[in-house]
């Protein structure tokens, strides 16, 4: 009886998916593989488990909780923390099977339903209090947590609790009642993006109140006052300008708070899937374009103050908190929603940027913190704590994206196995009941781009393995069982479809070679998926000083560099004529270092003094001025 119930507990969760499934009307074109049945190693395995480990096993979970005890709040935050924590816990709970994680869990969701009041109301507001500020935003993270971990539990005590949350929120707002865009902040952006849950909760129960009220979430964004994320992207309008500029940052007026946007097409998209509306879908998929083009920088984060403001041409300014780690995230997880549901690999490069800059950064080299913020240039540091609590929301969050890596790397769609993520790492796939196939790569990338992928199949099969063929590379082979292929394109999937025997392999090469983008007069440097960054522990020079790179055609020849300071995990040297003074020496190329940007900095301390973007000093005789 033991043994059937452990078996339960494991399958529950995958049984559940398939009947979610089942509600809905627009399935995804590619499907997730189950976590727990794909292991990463190398550099990016290491980091997740450092974060699982570090980070999230070791929450003070008494304390994310008290906040629901006392329920005394008027205009703070508290509740998200508990929500967005339990999020990682299950996610990498789901990844790696940790009994003793798993009792973490079950503890958290225990403690958390004992604050449930007779009403249903789980929060941390006071009663005169309740729908201001952000009480129905951290409402919303508390669904999220209980329905993800009925998914792993089966738990009918919190799907109930779930239930009557929904249903408190329901006798306040609504129709006749409280209007949701006129509830808390930022046009009722954080609010509305319970839209989310509710749709989840629709599926998992089928009762249609669930379904009308996301239904009624978007229809009133496009009313007057709504924040109209529909018809504003349908016409094009740019998301950091939808609105005027607030007088106040913090407030109603804002309509450019990017997590809490892309937060709300989240939502969106799960409410596709159900009613196939395809103006959500195409609303979406045109505001994500307009994030890539004018916001998402070299790193694949971007925003100021945690708003949209055209920071792709301004991200060689010097700019206060960009980057918020809550924003990396959001971005990240919208654009695997958009990868499941479209099959499209330019989510993909999209991921992949994001987490080996902008993800990796954030966190400390010893796992024990996420930054708030990853700027381009500066020293890393924690950030504050926040709402009276020893945790700020990106220390909650943070986690949440290292524990989606998994699944996201690794894709099917019918007989198609789609590899989104390349790293050393083993998964097993279940093509049909009769056949498992593993897929073992063998690779240090992107230190090199060099991907040996073994095919084990339990018996000979023919199916598709579909190769994502990055944007930027340039140059790239593929050799099966050491014989070349043909016909490679960049920003697809190269689809290999044949009959597959054991121990065969594929082969592929990426073009690593180094790439400069210039913008505004500066000058930033990438190899593969990775931006590199100067930092001042090499102690070869100012590294705010002007330079010019040496580049032919935009190609640098990046040499590897065997210094490499602590939590260094790439070094490379480029040619750089420094400063402004072309006499003597200084007329040469010097070799200065460069290392990932998800290690520049990382001693946390005014030691490390890092940039990205290197001004480019003005040579006359080259440049096309107004004068002559």
């Amino acid at each position: 009886m033991k043994r059937l119930l452990i078996f339960f507990f494991f399958l529950f969760p995958y049984f559940c998916q398939a009947q979610s499934k089942s509600s809905s009307v627009i399935p995804d074109v590619l499907e997730a593989w189950i976590p727990a049945n794909i292991q990463i190693s190398g550099y990016l395995g290491e980091k997740i488990d450092l974060c699982i480990n570090q980070r999230i096993k070791k929450e003070d979970v008494a304390q994310l909780i008290e906040p629901f005890k006392s329920r005394n709040e008027t205009s703070r935050w508290q509740s998200e923390f508990w929500g967005k924590w339990i999020l990682s816990a299950i996610a990498a709970y789901e990844y790696n099977h940790d009994p003793e994680l798993l009792k973490i869990i079950q503890n958290a969701v225990s403690r958390l339903l004992e604050t449930q009041t007779q009403d249903g109301y789980i929060g941390n507001y006071a009663p005169e209090a309740q729908l201001k500020n952000w009480d129905i935003w951290g409402r919303k993270y508390t669904l999220l947590g209980l329905l993800a971990y009925y998914d792993i539990s089966a738990d009918q005590k919190a799907l109930e609790a779930a239930k009557k949350l929904a249903d408190n929120l329901l006798t306040q707002v609504g129709p006749g009642k409280a209007d949701i865009i006129k509830t808390g902040n930022f046009r009722g952006m954080p609010s509305s993006s319970i839209l989310e849950p509710m749709v989840l909760l629709y599926r998992h129960t089928g009762e249609k109140r669930y379904l009308d009220f996301a239904k009624y979430i978007v229809e009133q964004w496009e009313t007057v006052d709504g924040p109209k994320l529909i018809s504003k992207a349908a016409d094009g309008v740019a998301v950091a300008d939808r609105f005027p500029k607030p007088s106040n940052w913090w407030s109603w007026d804002n309509g450019q708070k990017a997590y809490e946007m892309m937060s709300c097409y989240e939502g969106l998209l799960e409410l596709y899937r159900i009613t196939g509306e395809l103006s959500y879908l195409k609303s979406a998929e045109m505001a994500v374009q307009n994030i890539i083009e004018t916001e998402i920088n070299v790193a694949g984060s971007g925003t100021a103050f945690e708003c949209f403001y055209h920071g792709y041409q301004r991200q060689t300014d010097p700019t206060y908190h960009t980057m918020e780690t809550c924003v990396t995230f959001t971005w990240i997880k919208l654009c695997n929603n958009l990868l499941r549901l479209t099959g499209n690999p330019k989510y993909a490069d999209q991921i992949e940027k994001s987490v080996y800059n902008a993800l990796m950064a954030s966190m400390k080299f010893d796992g024990s913190q996420i930054a708030k913020y990853s700027p381009l240039e500066g020293m890393r540091h924690e950030g504050e704590e926040q709402c009276g609590m020893h945790i700020n929301c990106c220390n909650a969050n943070g986690p949440r994206a290292f524990t989606l890596i998994p699944k996201m790397a690794l894709m099917t769609s019918g007989n198609e196995i789609f590899m989104n993520l390349y790293s050393q790492s083993s998964a097993s796939i279940q093509l049909n009941p009769k056949n498992k196939v593993t897929l073992i790569q063998a690779t240090t990338y992107p230190e090199t781009g060099q991907i040996k992928i073994s095919i084990q199949p339990e018996k000979p099969e023919i199916f598709t393995l579909s190769l994502r063929i990055p944007e930027w590379s340039n140059q790239t082979s593929i050799t099966v069982n050491g014989n070349p292929v043909e016909g490679i394109h960049s920003g697809t999937y190269y689809k290999i479809k044949r009959g597959w025997n054991k121990d065969d392999q594929v082969v592929l090469n990426l073009d690593m070679t180094g790439r400069m983008i210039t913008l505004n007069g500066y000058q930033a440097l990438l190899r593969g998926p990775v931006l590199l960054a100067r930092d001042s522990r090499f102690g070869d020079g100012f590294v705010d000083e002007t330079a010019v790179v040496q580049s032919k055609a935009n190609m640098v020849e990046l040499l590897p560099s065997a210094e490499k300071p602590d939590h260094v995990w790439m070094s490379f040297t480029a040619p750089l004529v420094l400063g402004t003074d072309l006499e003597g020496d200084s007329r040469n190329p010097r070799q200065i270092h460069f290392c990932d940007f998800a290690s520049a900095g990382n001693t946390w301390s005014p030691d490390s003094r890092y940039r990205v973007w290197i001004r480019q000093t003005l040579n006359v005789m080259n440049a096309v001025y107004k004068g002559y």
